[in-house]
This record gives C-alpha cells, structure tokens and sequence, in this order.
C-alpha cells in the first residue's frame, strides 16, 4: 500500500489520540467521515494499523519499578531461543523483550514491578529458571525522560 499525504496524517492523529471519532479524524484530516473510514479500514485490512491500546498509568496501578534487565544465554540456537521467548511470553511482569546484537547479553526486558521485592520475585521464581539463562545484569529505570509510543510516519 502506497500512503499519501491524507494515509499518513490520519496514522500521526490516531497514534496519538487513538480513541478519536472518526468524525473528528476527519475534521482534523480535511476528509469526509465516509472517505476517513474507508482509508482507516484500508490502513488496518493491509496491516499498517495492527491494533488500538489504551496506554495506562502504572505508578496508579501500584506498579512502580520498572527494570531494565539483559539477558545472556549459554548457547546460541535456534531451539534455545525458541524455549526461552516461550517461557518468558508467560511472565506478565515482562512488558518488553527484544533480541538484541552488539551487547554481551542476547535478549533486553522491560519489567515493571511493584517494588524491589516483587522483582526479585520475578528474576529468581521465573526468568533464572528459564533454560539457558546464564547471564543477568539489572537496571533500574529513575526516571522515564521520554515515553513516546508513537512511531515516526515520513
């Protein structure tokens, strides 16, 4: 799918207000309700929009330690990844993992936790029980500069 100028200011508007009508998509994107719709249903049949989320405060969720956590495996194949991003799908507590190159570790977590107990919790009752973990090191988030969850539309 080719966007134009309408396809990408419609993605800018609802990364950043997703629970907008589309009504007022329209308004702010110079289109009619019915073209709106139609381009914001193509957006999501050809994969470009993937979902809607509600993005919530965790400090009010009682969630207020996040953790940066690297994660280094004993070896490096296909199988031992494959069982280690399984178990690690099954721990609530892990918001984000992602295989990583140019580091010692081979995988980064984002955890948010209640409070430093609860992590430890987390690492020694969950992810250093996962095969192949042989490595952790641990970072603790002071303070969020910048939590931008909209990508860059050009």
């Amino acid at each position: 799918m080719i966007l134009d100028n309408h396809d990408k200011e419609i993605l800018r508007v609802i990364q950043n207000e997703g629970k907008i009508s589309n009504q007022d998509l329209a308004e702010q994107v110079n289109l009619s309700p019915s073209a709106c719709l139609r381009r914001v249903k193509a957006l999501e049949e050809n994969g470009i929009i993937i979902g809607y989320h509600c993005v919530l405060d965790s400090k009010e969720l009682n969630l207020g330690l996040m953790a940066l956590v690297s994660i280094s495996m004993d070896k490096h194949t296909p199988e031992r990844f494959e069982v280690f991003e399984k178990n690690i799908r099954n721990i609530p507590e892990v918001i984000e993992c992602l295989l990583i190159t140019g580091q010692s570790a081979d995988y980064q977590l984002k955890l948010i936790v209640r409070d430093l107990e609860h992590y430890h919790q987390i690492l020694l009752g969950k992810i250093t029980k996962i095969a192949g973990v042989t490595g952790v090191h641990s970072s603790f988030v002071l303070n969020k500069v910048i939590e931008n969850h909209a990508i860059p539309i050009y």
